[in-house]
């Protein structure tokens, strides 16, 4: 007879202010806490690379209410039988906006049909296994997992 393998979830939480300083504060704790909780390297890096998006994002983009409240982070792992996924959910008080609703742009053939900016939702969605928003009592949720095979 096969067990299942199920761990329940545990959360880190890290809480940072609406600031460039800030954004490699919470680049490090994510690392550090993905190799903490045996998160496999490709998708931690994945996670902190969308991480940077999205704070670069919120910072920018997010108006004075952003940048005026802290932004919270909460990761969050679990494996099953064949799988683990690591989840950072970020929580900001910017405008609202909703990531997923922005249509999928197309990536430049060549660098003179490429301008500054503008890559940051495309890295995200090609980064991340999985991307989830909601916005509840006046905050934005945005929710950016990675996945792996255990087997």
């Amino acid at each position: 007879m096969q067990t299942e393998r199920s761990v329940s979830p545990r959360f880190d939480e890290l809480t940072i202010g609406a600031e460039g300083a800030e954004v490699r504060r919470a680049s490090e704790w994510l690392d550090l806490t993905c190799r903490q909780r045996d998160v496999p390297q490709a998708p931690a890096e994945r996670l902190v690379l969308c991480l940077n998006e999205v704070l670069a994002n919120v910072i920018t983009h997010g108006g004075r209410t952003a940048l005026s409240a802290p932004i919270r982070l909460l990761l969050e792992v679990r494996l099953d039988q064949d799988h683990g996924e690591a989840s950072v959910k970020v929580s900001d008080a910017g405008m609202a906006f909703d990531p997923l609703s922005v249509p999928k742009g197309m990536l430049p053939k060549t660098l003179g049909e490429a301008s500054p900016g503008g890559l940051g939702l495309v890295i995200i969605r090609r980064c991340s296994d999985r991307l989830h928003y909601r916005r509840e009592e006046g905050l934005n949720h945005l929710t950016i997992g990675a996945r792996w095979n255990l087997r």
